[in-house]
């Protein structure tokens, strides 16, 4: 019995334990779940819970229509590679080497911008998890927790890489937002490159049309800020953070 308990532990077949939980990190269902969220005492992952604010998912109105026009794709994943950037080389610097790290870009509000940091150990998982909670990050309080998701390959969602969900931002399974290639190259390397040069810090990439890589850093990571923990915000709050982020890319 004991064995057969173990086999189906975290998969649909486990009435007792949420699978979503187990998989995802996070369930849809919250605190009201009818099953059990086993939240793990020590794991490789941190989960950053909503840190990541698309402006183009925030700024959609009731009708699923824009509010803000003429930002471009590009100026869109410029503003996501540098949200990336900063807090990949916030945590590696500060806590420990990052094996991976992904970003969701669904819109169910336990997944809408939850960031996934997979150290290479986990006693720098648990610093970062713990340090975390007392940070802020763009004026708004940091939520962390160790998460047992360790294999992202079960958490994404197969359908959404095939360009084929039809559950859109909706899906209960994670759609990880890319960064670009040459962010991706820059990042996964630098640690070769501290390796060959340890008495010197690694170089940064060239932004354009950025604020200065170190004043941005300041700015988002501080410990003040305003008191709202939500994510939610009204509608003339948003247009005006959007429009902060426009200004920002231009």
């Amino acid at each position: 019995m004991a064995e057969y308990l173990a086999s189906i532990f975290g998969t649909e077949k486990d009435k007792v334990n949420c699978s979503f939980y187990f998989k995802i990190g996070a369930c849809r269902h919250g605190d009201r779940c009818s099953r059990i969220h086993n939240k793990p005492t020590f794991s490789q992952t941190v989960l950053l819970q909503n840190l990541y604010v698309n402006p183009q998912n925030s700024a959609k109105s009731a009708d699923g229509s824009h509010l803000v026009a003429n930002v471009s794709d590009e100026e869109m994943q410029e503003h996501y590679d540098n949200f990336f950037e900063d807090v990949f080389v916030e945590c590696e610097d500060k806590y420990g080497e990052i094996e991976e790290m992904n970003v969701c870009d669904n819109l169910g509000d336990h997944l809408v911008g939850n960031v996934y940091i997979k150290f290479r150990n986990e006693a720098d998982a648990e610093k970062a998890a713990n340090d975390l909670n007392n940070r802020w990050f763009g004026g708004r309080p940091v939520y962390s927790e160790l998460s047992p998701v360790t294999d992202f390959r079960e958490a994404c969602c197969r359908q959404y890489e095939m360009g084929e969900c039809t559950r859109s931002g909706f899906c209960n399974f994670m759609h990880l937002k890319p960064i670009s290639r040459e962010l991706r190259r820059y990042l996964y390397s630098r640690r070769r490159r501290a390796r060959s040069r340890s008495r010197s810090a690694p170089r940064r990439r060239s932004r354009s049309r950025t604020r200065s890589p170190r004043r941005r850093r300041d700015d988002d990571y501080d410990r003040g800020g305003n008191n709202d923990r939500g994510v939610n915000c009204t509608k003339e709050t948003l247009e005006v953070s959007i429009q902060n982020y426009i200004e920002e890319l231009s």
